[in-house]
């Protein structure tokens, strides 16, 4: 059996896990983007979570990974509605994918050998209640990208084409990552991801050190290095479960929106999903604190990944969109 590497295990990238859990929180945050470096581990980040989460109950061969056999789609025809364990869904979508082979199609080979137009599911219908990750998304087709933001926000995935007329539910988190270097995405497709991060490769010989560690005693020996990480991942998986439950209970008070409709305007955000980001993303973590009401702290921690990917570009600021983020924070937020 492949392990995953522990999520516990990841050296620094501190942010970039904080987003990862806040999803796991609240799965309508909206998705991750991930510009920086290779090798940074962020593929890596996006696999550890799914392994740490715990398995989804499911209806057995159910191509949707249907929770409840009433909602099994027509078009599966399953002999049986009974339920299995699975893990948690990580569907990688590959460079070049076809608009088909995401969203499904016509089942060729039935239709030819016989002779009925049958449905053929595609990586959306694989990734429901999971994890939909695209490396390098900043190279994906512009339409492709379009067609997931679009079924990611609406949790259903139509197809309407060859005869076919398919409706199917397509919850997951998306999760997009890629190097700065090699393009940028279109700003209305940054803004439609939820939280952002930029990761580095550590500059501290130590960090740098652990890393390496890590890495060999897991490849070298893997069963014990997840004896010893497993112990991390449970706890982290009870805090995310405990999380979640008071997730509905947080107070939410006038100031705290005040507070983000404020920060967004000085920002100069467009539109209001950035305050919307923002007051989500805000209730996680103070849910995951363990707390019972949203304020301040918890919307200065999480600004940077609600909001940096939403400024307009300012030629004169020389700053970087999280610097810019930070200073703002301070001033509306003391």
């Amino acid at each position: 059996m492949k392990h995953a590497f522990p999520f516990s295990a990841i050296v620094g990238q501190d942010d970039m896990k904080l987003a990862m859990i806040l999803t796991a929180v609240d799965p309508k945050l909206g998705g991750v983007l991930v510009f920086g470096d290779r090798g940074t581990g962020k593929s890596t980040a996006v696999r550890a979570l799914a392994a740490l989460l715990p398995p989804i109950q499911a209806v057995q061969g159910c191509p949707v990974n249907s929770a409840d056999p009433a909602d099994v789609p027509d078009w599966a025809r399953l002999e049986t509605h009974q339920m299995v364990e699975r893990p948690t869904p990580v569907v990688d979508l590959p460079l070049g994918v076809t608009e088909d082979r995401v969203t499904g199609a016509l089942d060729i080979e039935r239709a030819l050998t016989q002779g009925e137009k049958a449905f053929q599911p595609g990586l959306l219908a694989q990734a429901n209640r999971g994890y939909l990750y695209i490396d390098e998304v900043n190279l994906l087709e512009d339409h492709i990208v379009d067609l997931l933001l679009d079924v990611a926000q609406s949790g259903e995935n139509v197809v309407e084409r060859e005869g076919l007329s398919i409706r199917h539910a397509a919850r997951f988190v998306l999760v997009g990552s890629g190097n700065p270097e090699e393009g940028e995405l279109r700003p209305q497709l940054l803004d439609r991801f939820g939280l952002s991060v930029e990761v580095r490769s550590p500059t501290d010989i130590d960090d740098r050190i652990e890393v390496i560690r890590r890495r060999d005693a897991f490849e070298t020996d893997v069963e014990t290095f997840m004896a010893t990480w497993g112990v991390e991942d449970t706890k982290l998986r009870d805090h995310i479960l405990t999380a979640r439950a008071g997730l509905a209970g947080i107070e939410t008070k006038t100031d705290a929106l005040r507070d983000c409709a404020e920060l967004c305007v000085a920002l100069g955000s467009d539109g209001l999903r950035g305050e919307l980001t923002l007051l989500r993303a805000g209730r996680a973590w103070a849910a995951f604190q363990g707390d019972t009401s949203l304020d301040r702290r918890h919307l200065r921690r999480v600004a940077p990944l609600a909001l940096s990917h939403r400024l307009r570009r300012d030629p004169l600021d020389e700053a970087g969109s999280a610097t810019r983020v930070a200073r703002t924070v301070s001033e509306v937020l003391g």
